[in-house]
Parts: C-alpha cells; sequence; structure tokens
C-alpha cells in the first residue's frame, strides 16, 4: 500500500525558497511531492534520494505544454506537477538553476504576480462595491451587502498581502528597497489602524468597527486554516 502524508506550505509569495528546502530534506528521508495540496503538498514514500526543488511560474496555451517541459527536462529539470500557472520541478544537486540572473529572476516575479493578479483585481473590486452598497442602503438589503462585503474581505484581504509579497519578491531581485521597507511595513500599519478604529469606534461607527474586526479577522482566518489543515493531517496520519 503506498504511504502517503500532507505537509502544509509556508505559502510560496512568501516563503518560497523555505519551501524548496523542506522539500528537499523530505526527499532525503525517502517522502518525494506528489502533488500540490490546498495550502500545502502530498508527499509519497519511496526511496531516500537528495532532489533539489524550483518553482516557475508561466501561463501556458494549448498545445505549449510538451514544449515548455522538454525544455526543463533538457536541462536536468523534471516537472513533478502542476497546478494553473505553478510548476515544481525537481533535479538532482549540481544541475543548473532555472533562474541564473537578474533579468530571468524577475521575470520569474512578474509571471507570479501576473497570476496573482488575475485573482486580486476582480476580488478588491466586488468588495469594494460590496462596501459601497452596505452604506448606500438600507433594510434587507444592506445587510444582505454587509453579509457578502464581509466575506468578500476576511478572502481580499490575504489575497492583496500575497500580491504585495509577490511585487516585494521581485523588487528584492531589483533591489529597490525603499519599496521593499514599503510593503513590509504594509501589514502592521493596517493592524494598528485597524485595531485603533475598533478601539475607539464605539456605536457611532458601526461599519468602521465591523470592518475593522473583519481586517484582524483576515489575519487570523489563514493561519487558522493553516493550523487546522496541519492539525487534521497529523491527525490522519496517525
Amino acid at each position: 500500500m503506498t504511504k502517503r502524508k500532507y505537509i502544509t506550505s509556508g505559502g510560496l509569495a512568501f516563503s518560497e525558497q523555505k519551501d524548496m528546502e523542506k522539500l528537499r530534506r523530505y526527499s532525503l528521508k525517502g517522502w518525494h511531492v506528489k502533488k500540490f495540496k490546498f495550502m500545502g503538498y502530498t508527499l509519497e514514500k519511496g526511496e531516500s534520494t537528495d532532489y533539489i526543488y524550483s518553482i516557475d511560474y508561466r501561463s501556458l496555451n494549448k498545445g505549449e505544454d510538451d514544449d515548455y517541459y522538454d525544455f526543463f527536462s533538457s536541462a536536468g529539470w523534471t516537472n513533478v506537477t502542476s497546478e494553473g500557472d505553478i510548476h515544481l520541478f525537481r533535479a538532482h544537486p549540481g544541475t543548473k538553476p532555472i533562474y541564473t540572473d537578474r533579468d530571468t529572476t524577475v521575470s520569474k516575479y512578474e509571471n507570479s504576480s501576473r497570476f496573482m493578479n488575475k485573482l486580486a483585481i476582480p476580488l478588491i473590486i466586488m468588495t469594494v462595491l460590496m462596501w459601497l452598497g452596505t452604506v448606500l442602503t438600507s433594510g434587507i438589503s444592506h445587510t444582505v451587502f454587509l453579509t457578502i462585503a464581509l466575506i468578500l474581505t476576511v478572502l481580499a484581504i490575504p489575497t492583496t498581502w500575497t500580491v504585495i509579497a509577490t511585487y516585494n519578491n521581485k523588487w528584492k531581485v531589483e533591489e529597490k528597497k525603499g519599496r521593499v521597507n514599503f510593503t513590509r511595513a504594509v501589514p502592521y500599519l493596517l493592524l494598528i489602524i485597524a485595531t485603533t478604529t475598533l478601539a475607539l469606534g464605539g456605536d457611532k461607527g458601526l461599519i468602521i468597527s465591523v470592518l475593522s474586526s473583519t481586517i484582524i479577522g483576515a489575519v487570523a482566518f489563514p493561519t487558522a486554516i493553516w493550523l487546522i489543515m496541519s492539525l487534521y493531517h497529523k491527525v490522519r496520519q496517525n
């Protein structure tokens, strides 16, 4: 019977290199990546092998798959699994890295940011429209708009942070230190503003207080899911 296990991801936009290093450590123990899983990876038990891993972000048109994977294969990289525009490759140590210079690395993160923008921009627009509807309506319509706005906000904030992180990775490579430092500070500033507004808002600013609470919840929500998924799969394995 094939043995499998689940491990969590730190989020490719936030800790891609750490994820790749972790996958290598598991391969040395005989656990090899089978496929992407929600907020993590599924590993399959096999022989201990030293593999190095790398991620590529690429939107493939119909019919481009074979040429794309053959190109990497000729360079020593084998495709392990793909999910949408995200492709995971592995190779033996000593294989020439997929990204060898600044220009190609910047291109990688540009591809990643384009992929995330496709998700983030429509979600942010919908969220803003729902909050606008909340302000302009009353009664049942107000309740409906508010409920949808809260749900979308919980989804939009982590998605937006992920987009910021992908641009931050790109700016690091380009050595744009000012932008890097600013993006690092944004999450903390939002939390401070939200917490302060919630504490001082009282009954006079109900919508603002609710929105502030939602921002705080949007920070805690992905963390809670990450912990639950990790614990769930550990229990199943035991």
